[in-house]
């Protein structure tokens, strides 16, 4: 079974093919350029240099969130199209999950955290199972960094917290001694581990969807519509 792995959820885009237990390509571009001008040159030449046709894909693992609200739409939305096209499943893959996932070998408990703004982050907490990334909370937290480190700095137990949203923090993290930093490649969502967790969910008819019933995961507005009702309700308040 081959699965093309999609994740533009951060500044990252990240394209992947799993076939079975085979890693066969993966390309990542971690740059200011937006995702509407990468992604799909990205996935073309990826295909292209490991003689693969979209036609010989069976499954699209598409990163649903949480992460940047236009890069979700973008990433989805180029998803959708080629799923419709080539009429293949969809598998719905969170950003923090696939993160957890990155740290596959850890001994230690896993928290993924990605930047909400406004000094907040989006996380969850794993660890590892019979080799396998479990969930130890049923849904995505948003929370303010500072209440997460007390948490996790009180737990009595050894972390170590993973993403993007670790260097805007760093200074605070690395003041804590139960908690641990991993190396820049595991702080981006990856394709790969996006693809291994899609394959196991498909085997497991779990997220699996069509092109007309998956959406991304936004959790809250944008930072846009929030301020869009903040200007109507001071007009309404005649303020």
């Amino acid at each position: 079974m081959k699965i093309l792995g999609i994740d533009t959820s951060t500044m990252a885009a990240n394209v992947a093919v799993l076939e079975d237990d085979k890693l066969i390509c993966e390309y990542t571009i971690n740059t200011k350029k937006t995702h509407s001008q990468k992604l799909m040159p990205m996935i073309e030449n990826m295909l292209k240099l490991s003689d693969i046709d979209i036609k010989d894909i069976d499954a699209i693992g598409i990163c649903v969130g949480p992460g940047s609200f236009t890069g979700l739409r973008i990433g989805m939305a180029t998803a959708k199209a080629m799923a419709h096209v080539n009429n293949i499943p969809l598998i719905g893959v969170n950003s923090l999950e696939i993160l957890g996932a990155n740290m596959d070998l850890c001994d230690k408990k896993i928290c993924a955290i990605l930047d909400a703004q406004r000094n907040q982050v989006y996380t969850n907490t794993y660890k590892l199972e019979n080799n396998k990334i479990k969930e130890l909370q049923e849904e995505i937290s948003i929370m303010p960094i500072d209440d997460l480190l007390e948490q996790l700095s009180t737990s009595g137990e050894e972390w170590v917290i993973v993403g993007e949203a670790v260097y805007k923090y760093k200074e605070k993290i690395e003041d804590i001694s139960n908690i641990t930093i991993p190396s820049p490649a595991n702080n981006i969502t990856k394709a790969s581990s996006l693809c291994v967790i899609a394959r196991d969910k498909f085997d497991k008819n779990k997220e699996v969807h069509n092109c007309y019933d998956i959406n991304p995961m936004y959790i809250r507005k944008s930072q846009a519509e929030e301020q869009y009702e903040e200007k109507q309700k001071r007009l309404r308040d005649g303020k």
